[in-house]
């Protein structure tokens, strides 16, 4: 019995990610995505009308996972929002990424954010896939500001400290992460960057 085309579908925008992932965009020929997924070019073209086509519903597929799974993350007691936000930035040492179902963390590259590194590659000639970019930056920078907000509701985080301008520095620091220790930067010097980070938040004053 032939397998449902809502499953194949699933298969080959997965495994077409994880090829754009350690490849790229421009990296990934056609015959490259048939070659992972087991799908003929023809099969490729009928269904997503070429590569970019690929793309494009690989990147949604992201972030409707971001959207699921980052928010969980950070979410929970107001009283443990400090350690969220300590794990948000330790998960970037060893590259375990923010969404599931991508390629294993020994390949520290791949696993970087997906929309970050589509957007450095075509998000200036490519609207749609800069709007996806930035509908997936929105997604971690709301989850990242929230988790932040909770944090200074139970009194860890300075509360005239601007939650949405921290949480972008958390991404930013998290997204340099990915760079650096995708050219080889050790575990341990990345965990120092990333408890640096951590201590610089901003705390309340004592009185």
């Amino acid at each position: 019995m032939a397998r449902p085309r809502t499953f194949e579908r699933d298969h080959v925008v997965h495994a077409a990610e994880r090829q754009f992932r350690t490849t790229g965009y421009s990296g990934t020929s056609v015959d490259d995505i048939s070659a992972v997924t087991g799908l003929g070019r023809g099969s490729l073209y009928a269904a997503f009308e070429g590569k970019r086509g690929v793309l494009l519903e690989a990147m949604s597929g992201y972030s409707a996972r971001l959207k699921q799974f980052v928010p969980t993350a950070l979410n929970g007691p107001d009283e443990g929002a400090l350690e969220r936000l300590h794990e948000f930035l330790l998960r970037a040492v060893n590259g375990v990424p923010l969404a599931a179902d991508v390629p294993p963390a020994s390949d520290r590259a791949a696993a970087a954010c997906f929309a970050a590194k589509m957007a450095l590659e075509l998000g200036s000639s490519d609207p749609e896939m800069k709007r996806l970019a930035e509908a997936c930056s929105a997604t971690v920078a709301t989850a990242v500001a929230e988790c932040l907000r909770a944090a200074q509701r139970v009194g860890d985080i300075d509360p005239d400290a601007d939650p949405d301008d921290l949480a972008y520095l958390l991404m930013a620091v998290v997204r340099g992460m990915d760079v650096v220790g995708a050219q080889g930067l050790s575990p341990a010097r990345l965990t120092s960057i990333a408890e640096s980070a951590f201590a610089l938040l901003p705390r309340p004053v004592p009185s």
